[in-house]
């Protein structure tokens, strides 16, 4: 047994200390208690006003996160021969800073790309980076969002001016598109909410999923599409409910701005035609359709199925128009425009490109399938230099063998991590950053509607030795880029002890003196406002600003949660709630109503044309889905959630007490028909690769569509100290090339690929 098995089994009679998940977007509450410096026992958390007790069975193993055996203990400067030395934080500081300033100089802060920012827990290390960036001159960035929601991002954007929440509590259709909340999430208390929706006679739930998952499995309807075909069946059903009359049109005359170009091509829809392709009985669809449009509300939620697959972003579109269409907006039950503490992205209405291959930039982020082709080759404008924080984008993005051919091309590397990634591995310097639990954290995820639940994680344990939290580092290296000088804070530190209001006042009196300072506003909070914070807290500081934005946007939203007061009181009393309520706050409260009010387009109406996606629409009618390639002649989907599978800060593999390798899985005809049994060992081939998998046999996939799934293919030391690789990396697999045309995000869940006998039982 291990160290750090000894430390997670060490039940302690502490007290319950309450905190989150940190394992999927939906950060559902978690009580815990602690020994030996990690997690004794862990429960779900009764408190928490979204998850209400809720938790599937992934944290129980996050004691595997916080005792990860790669640990970064020291700031890391590359030798020349590959290998690493440890040096000091001033050190660390003083060269990273002089080497990105260098860069700066010689070639331009845009010349230095900004990967990261935060993962499924952590958004305030991107946060503070914001001012890292601001000093650098750095204008482009991506993460991980632009390899799967831009393109949803940018439909929103488009239509709504804003993103849509759906309320499945409430509805009486439950739509899931491309995804499996039974593993996956992404609503609140999933499975207790799956198993309400199928259990009401009154209620239906409708798939659409090439893998009768978890979630299909309690379907009413369930369409089981051929792979990279959903947009064939979303067009089929969008063409029954205008072929048949079924639109709402009160509420597109009312809410919605003109629809002709829309509708006169989704009447033309060959429905027949359509469902043939995606091979789906056209009965079914039929049926589907009319109980969408026939429903009182419906919502409905996506997810990668869709968004890595053929026509991405048209997808999202189609998805779109299920639920406008049919009127199901600005009620209980349908989809609803929430409020922000911060947010994620930028604007999905601008027209930036980037700047060597002039690709859109979606919601500020550069797509993740294009960043290598702007690193590679000889042009002026090439990147030349990268700061990734909390990701891995050597392992996480689309062919992977170029990716890293990318990384070693640019002068210098800065990762911020809390682990040796295989991206950390071919850095120039290392920096060490504090775990999840061992500084205030957060996500800016939507907070749910009416009512909007935010919660900030205390840290339940200091930061280990040798690390520093990110806000700490972003700070440090600004002081030393000559952002800002130790005394020139004294007064704004004088000001904090005094009180909010005081402080409040003195901020926005020197950021008027000193415009400069508003592009740093992060670190200077922290090194102010923050340092009169209880010990431990000094990064909540920037949810200060954060309320005020928040308050002065949305103060009556802020009133009805239960705040007071005008202006920054009311941004004060905001914020005081945030950091010291553990168990999350309802920040913002409002009537189904305000959703018409929140659309941001130009008229203040939802907007149902999209050209460009018209045109791709129009397009099908000539597309036939490749279903015979004798040279790779089935689909992988290359990530699929699985009860034992998280995102990659899981790394250490025995948390996987199922599947541990991760297996292939294939269904029982193909499986039959290459002589193979679960257990047996394929090689699985790619254009770009090849890698071997043990075998799964299984009736839930269609034939020739297989699966591997998320969060393996990673090194890990085992009880000697070798790294060892767990199960199959799928971005091996996968090529750049292919990708939405519109949105650049790749069709992991739809590679070509064929497979080759290794060894049978």
């Amino acid at each position: 047994m291990s160290i750090a098995d000894t430390e997670i089994e060490q039940a302690g009679e502490d007290e319950w200390h309450s905190t989150a998940c940190i394992l999927c977007g939906t950060n559902c509450g978690l009580q815990v208690r602690l020994a030996g410096g990690n997690f004794s026992k862990i429960k779900g958390d009764k408190k928490n006003l979204r998850s209400r007790g809720y938790t599937c069975e992934k944290p129980a193993a996050l004691g595997r996160y916080q005792a990860n055996r790669e640990r970064l203990t020291s700031p890391l400067r590359r030798r020349p021969d590959g290998g690493f030395d440890e040096i000091d934080w001033d050190t660390a500081i003083r060269e990273v800073s002089e080497r990105l300033a260098g860069i700066r100089d010689t070639y331009g802060g845009e010349k230095i790309l900004y990967y990261g920012g935060g993962g499924q827990g952590n958004h305030l290390g991107g946060a503070y980076s914001a001012a890292t960036r601001r000093i650098l001159g750095m204008r482009y960035a991506s993460n991980a969002l632009a390899q799967e929601k831009t393109g949803e991002f940018w439909v929103e954007g488009q239509m709504f001016g804003g993103r849509p929440e759906p309320d499945f509590e409430n509805a009486e259709v439950s739509v899931f598109i491309g995804k499996n909340p039974w593993h996956s999430h992404g609503l609140d208390r999933a499975r207790v909410t799956l198993r309400e929706i199928s259990r009401d006679k009154g209620r239906s739930l409708v798939v659409i999923d090439p893998r009768r998952s978890e979630t299909a499995e309690l379907a009413d309807f369930f369409l089981q599409v051929r792979p990279g075909t959903d947009a064939f069946c979303l067009g089929a059903m969008l063409g029954v409910i205008v072929q048949e009359d079924l639109i709402d049109l009160e509420f597109l005359s009312r809410h919605a701005g003109d629809g002709g170009p829309l509708l006169e091509a989704l009447a033309d829809i060959p429905v027949p035609e359509y469902c043939a392709r995606a091979d789906v009985p056209e009965e079914l669809v039929r049926s589907a359709a009319r109980r969408l449009a026939q429903a009182e509300s419906i919502a409905v939620l996506e997810d990668l199925g869709i968004e890595m697959a053929p026509h991405s972003t048209l997808n999202s579109y189609l998805q779109k128009l299920l639920y406008t269409l049919t009127g199901n907006f600005g009620r209980p039950g349908t989809m609803n425009l929430g409020t922000h503490l911060g947010k994620l992205t930028g604007s999905s209405k601008s027209d930036r490109r980037t700047p060597v291959g002039g690709h859109r930039i979606i919601t500020g982020l550069i797509a993740c399938n294009h960043l290598a082709d702007e690193i590679l080759g000889d042009h002026p404008d090439r990147f030349r230099a990268a700061l990734i924080e909390s990701a891995n984008p050597a392992h996480s993005l689309a062919d992977s063998a170029r990716m890293r051919e990318a990384l070693d091309a640019l002068e210098c590397v800065v990762v911020i991590d809390v682990v040796m990634t295989e991206t950390a591995e071919r850095a120039d310097y290392v920096l060490p950053g504090s775990s999840q639990y061992e500084k205030p954290e957060a996500t800016f995820f939507g907070g749910g509607f009416p009512d909007h639940v935010f919660q900030m994680r205390h840290p339940l344990f200091p930061p280990s030795e040798g690390t520093l939290p990110e806000p700490e580092i972003h700070s440090r290296l600004v002081a030393a880029l000559g952002g800002y000088r130790d005394e020139d804070l004294d007064g704004l530190r004088s000001a904090a002890e005094a009180g909010l209001p005081e402080f409040g006042k003195a901020f926005m009196f020197a950021l008027s003196e000193r415009p400069e300072w508003a592009g740093i506003a992060p670190v200077l909070l922290y090194e102010t406002l923050g340092r009169s914070l209880a010990p431990g807290l000094a990064p909540a500081a920037l949810f200060w600003a954060a309320a005020q934005t928040c308050a002065t946007t949305y103060a009556d939203s802020v009133r009805r949660a239960g705040f007071e007061g005008e202006g920054q009181a009311l941004g004060d009393s905001l914020f005081e709630a945030i950091i010291s309520r553990k168990e999350g706050v309802v920040i913002t409260s409002d009537p189904y109503e305000i959703s018409f009010e929140r659309i941001a387009t130009q008229d203040g109406k939802i907007q149902l044309v999209i050209p460009e996606l018209i045109e791709e629409l129009e397009g099908l009618r000539d597309e036939h889905p490749v279903t015979d390639d004798p040279d790779y002649p089935f689909v992988l989907a290359a990530g699929e959630r699985r009860g034992t599978t998280a995102n990659t800060i899981m790394r250490d593999p025995r948390w996987r007490r199922k599947d541990f390798e991760g297996a292939l899985r294939i269904s029982t005809e193909d499986a039959e028909g290459l002589g193979i049994g679960s257990g047996d060992r394929v090689r699985i081939i790619s254009k770009r690769a090849s890698a071997e998998s043990v075998v799964e046999v299984t009736d839930t996939l269609r034939s020739g569509h297989i699966t591997l799934p998320n969060g393996l293919g990673l090194a890990y030391p085992d009880e000697d100290g070798k790294r060892v690789l767990h199960g199959v990396a799928p971005n091996e697999l996968t090529a750049s090339e292919d990708r939405d045309w519109l949105a650049g995000t790749p069709w992991h869940k739809h590679v070509r690929v064929r497979l080759e006998v290794v060894s049978t039982a």
